[in-house]
């Protein structure tokens, strides 16, 4: 019966966001409201729990080169700020319509829709500038370290803070415009950094046939250990992205979905809900794939554990 519930546009423009809170809607979702806010109370505390971890191992660790260690600060700044911030915010939606208090329901809502689109564009705009990092790494080659320096890339995450912070502030105005904004922004970044990858690929296959004809007859051993860390650093990126990609993509098919749709059922609603999640679940995921990837990382990460389990 709740499956089956649909709420039809009468005249008027009646956006999903606004149904969001709405006893005919969301009414009967009492059992599936508790999953989810069980949910997303677990995943926020692995989520804080990990990337405070990473921050605390990543403030040690000295060899990584320091832009892209600070975008991956940054990167893991927005994923214990997600679990320190929108998802208890969105525990507590999913326990208000549990419970049906529709007015805690309509500011918990409308809090961490704010709140999770300021976080989610940043941390977008932080991997799609990873992706560039690391192909202007390899197409600038020496002048790479002059050019990207630790204060360009403080401007630049700045910026991302700044335009995600503006963004979100408009959701509270006008729905439609941060729904659209968030498709037409999220196939944005993952173009950006599939081009980014497409051609770091194509490069390093490019270089791979070059060593291979000619590694017997001139040996550059420097410049293969440097390809070796860069191949490294590129695929922990790669793996970072296709995280990313997946928790992101069901929550960008769902929108557009949404988007489209000229009516709204509960099905429709607790797909949403389970995107949401999905997506606040790469916050959890990363910091494993950090440690798993990332040698330096690995090492700081072992050290940090160690002392706070034996001083």
């Amino acid at each position: 019966m709740n499956g089956t519930k649909n709420l039809a546009r009468d005249g008027k423009l009646r956006i999903f966001d606004d149904q969001t809170c709405s006893p005919s809607l969301v009414g009967g979702l009492r059992q599936q409201s508790i999953y989810l806010s069980t949910t997303n109370i677990l995943l926020s505390l692995t989520a804080f729990l990990g990337n405070s971890v990473i921050l605390v191992a990543l403030h040690k660790e000295s060899c990584l080169h320091p832009p892209s260690k600070l975008l991956y600060r940054c990167l893991a700044t927005t994923d214990l700020l997600v679990g320190l911030v929108c998802q208890p915010l969105h525990a507590t939606y999913w326990m208000s319509v549990s419970y049906e208090h529709w007015n805690l329901c309509r500011f918990a809502y409308d809090t961490f829709s704010v709140s999770a689109y300021a976080l989610c564009s940043v941390s977008l705009l932080t991997m799609t500038a990873i992706s560039v990092d690391r192909l202007l790494a390899l197409l600038l080659g020496l002048r790479y370290r002059e050019l990207v320096t630790l204060k360009s890339t403080y401007i630049l995450v700045a910026t991302f803070w700044v335009l995600s912070c503006f963004t979100a502030l408009s959701y509270p105005l006008d729905h439609r415009i941060a729904t659209w904004y968030g498709i037409l922004f999220i196939s944005s970044c993952l173009a950006i950094s599939l081009v980014s990858y497409t051609k770091i690929f194509r490069t390093l296959i490019h270089h791979q046939a070059q060593v291979q004809d000619h590694v017997q007859q001139q040996p550059n051993q420097p410049n293969a250990l440097n390809m070796a860390q860069y191949r490294k650093a590129v695929y922990s990126a790669v793996w970072v992205q296709l995280a990313l990609v997946v928790c992101y993509v069901p929550f960008s098919i769902v929108e557009t979905v949404i988007a489209l749709s000229k009516t709204y059922s509960s099905h429709l609603v607790i797909n949403w809900g389970l995107a949401i999640a999905l997506i606040y679940y790469n916050s959890t995921l990363n910091p494993f794939i950090y440690y798993w990837r990332i040698r330096e990382v690995r090492r700081a990460v072992k050290k940090t554990i160690r002392r706070a389990l034996y001083f």
